[in-house]
C-alpha cells in the first residue's frame, strides 16, 4: 500500500475514534438532565440522543467543518503528522478530564491540539486569526447565552403555571423533557461532528486526495456514525456531575436547561463556529438553579469546571506540541 494512503487512513480512523470518544464524553451534555429527573433510564436516554446526534447528518451544512479545518491554522503549512499529533493531544485531554469526571470542551481541545502540533512544526506563523476571536469569545457567550435562555424560560414557566400544582407541572414536563432532549442532541450532531469533517477534509486535503478543500459525503456519514456510537456508549462519570453535583433538577427545568443549551449550540452553528456543548448546557443548568437562589447553585463544583475550561486549549496544545516532537524522531518528513 502506499504510504500516503495508509497514513491518511491512519489518521482518519484515528480521527473517527476521537469523534466516538467525543460522543461518550459529551453524552452527559444530552442526556445528563434527562436522567437526574427520571424521565428515561440511562439506557433509553443514550438511544434518544444517540439517534438524534445521528439523523442531524444533513443540516446546517458544514460551514463548522470549514471552520475547523482551515479557520484556526495554515493550511499550507500543515502534514499528514501535524494533524496526527493534534488529534493525540486532543484525545489525551479528553480521556483525562473524562476519568476525572470534568465536563471539558472536546471542541476546544481539538482546536487546541490541532494549533500546538501546527506551531511545534512551524512556530506561531502556523495561526491565522480566522475566527479564533469569536470562537475564544463564545467559551463566555455559549454560556451564557445558554444561562440567560434558560433563566428567562424557567420565569415564564413559573408565570404560565403560576396556578398549577408542582404534580400536574411535572406530567407536563416530563413529556416535554423528551423534546428538549432530542433538540439539544440534535445541535450537538450539528456541531461536534462537524469537527471531524473538518480534520477528516484537512487530511485528504494536506495529502492530496483532494484539489480544494471540501466534506465529501462519506465523511459526514462516517462522522455522525461516530458519535452517535459513542453518545450510545454513555459517559455515566460526567453524567453525575452535571446531573446532580451542579444543582439539584427537575422535568421542568430539566426542559429549560436542555432547550436553553440547544439554542446557544445552534446559535453557534448557524454562525460556523464550533462551540462547546458542555459550555452551553452547564450555563443553562446554572441558569435554572439559580431562578430560586443563588445558593441553590453549588458555585465551587461550577468553578472546578470552569477552570477545566480555560486550561483545555492550552493543555491539549501542549500535549499535542510534544506529541509532534516525538513523532519528528521518528518521521523526518513530518
Amino acid at each position: 500500500m502506499d504510504p500516503t494512503l495508509a497514513l491518511a487512513i491512519l489518521i482518519i480512523t484515528i480521527a473517527l475514534i476521537f469523534d466516538y470518544i467525543n460522543g461518550f464524553h459529551d453524552a452527559a451534555n444530552s442526556i445528563a438532565t434527562i436522567v437526574a429527573t427520571r424521565v428515561l433510564t440511562p439506557l433509553q436516554a443514550v438511544a434518544w440522543a444517540a439517534f438524534f446526534n445521528f439523523i442531524s447528518a444533513f443540516s446546517f451544512g458544514t460551514g463548522v467543518a470549514t471552520t475547523v479545518g482551515s479557520g484556526f491554522v495554515d493550511l499550507t503549512l500543515v502534514t499528514p503528522y501535524v494533524i496526527l499529533a493534534g488529534l493525540i493531544g486532543a484525545i489525551v485531554w479528553d480521556l483525562l478530564t473524562w476519568w476525572w469526571g470534568l465536563p471539558t470542551s472536546s471542541s476546544h481541545a481539538l482546536i487546541g491540539g490541532y494549533a500546538g502540533a501546527a506551531v511545534a512544526r512551524s512556530g506561531f506563523d502556523a495561526l491565522i486569526l480566522g475566527k479564533w476571536p469569536m470562537t475564544i469569545a463564545f467559551i463566555v457567550v455559549a454560556p451564557v447565552i445558554g444561562l440567560v435562555t434558560a433563566y428567562g424560560m424557567m420565569i415564564a414557566v413559573h408565570w404560565i403555571f403560576r396556578n398549577a400544582t408542582p404534580r400536574k407541572m411535572d406530567v407536563w414536563f416530563r413529556k416535554l423533557q423528551l423534546v428538549s432532549a432530542a433538540a439539544f442532541s440534535y445541535s450537538h450532531g450539528t456541531n461536534d461532528a462537524q469537527k471531524t469533517m473538518g480534520i477528516i477534509a484537512g487530511v485528504l486535503f494536506s495529502s492530496g486526495y483532494l484539489k480544494e478543500f471540501q466534506v465529501p459525503v462519506w465523511v459526514i456519514f462516517a462522522a455522525h456514525g461516530a458519535i452517535a456510537l459513542g453518545t450510545l456508549s454513555g459517559g455515566w462519570r460526567i453524567v453525575r456531575t452535571m446531573g446532580s453535583r451542579l444543582t439539584r433538577l427537575k422535568p421542568r427545568s430539566g426542559f429549560c436547561a436542555e432547550t436553553g443549551g440547544a439554542i446557544a449550540v445552534l446559535t453557534a452553528t448557524e454562525l460556523h463556529l464550533p462551540v462547546s456543548t458542555t459550555h452551553a448546557i452547564a450555563g443553562a443548568i446554572a441558569g435554572v438553579g439559580s431562578i430560586h437562589r443563588l445558593k441553590a447553585v453549588r458555585w465551587a463544583v461550577a468553578t472546578d469546571i470552569m477552570w477545566a475550561w480555560v486550561l483545555t486549549i492550552p493543555a491539549s496544545a501542549a500535549v499535542a506540541w510534544v506529541a509532534f516532537w516525538f513523532i519528528r524522531l521518528f518521521f523526518a518528513a513530518a
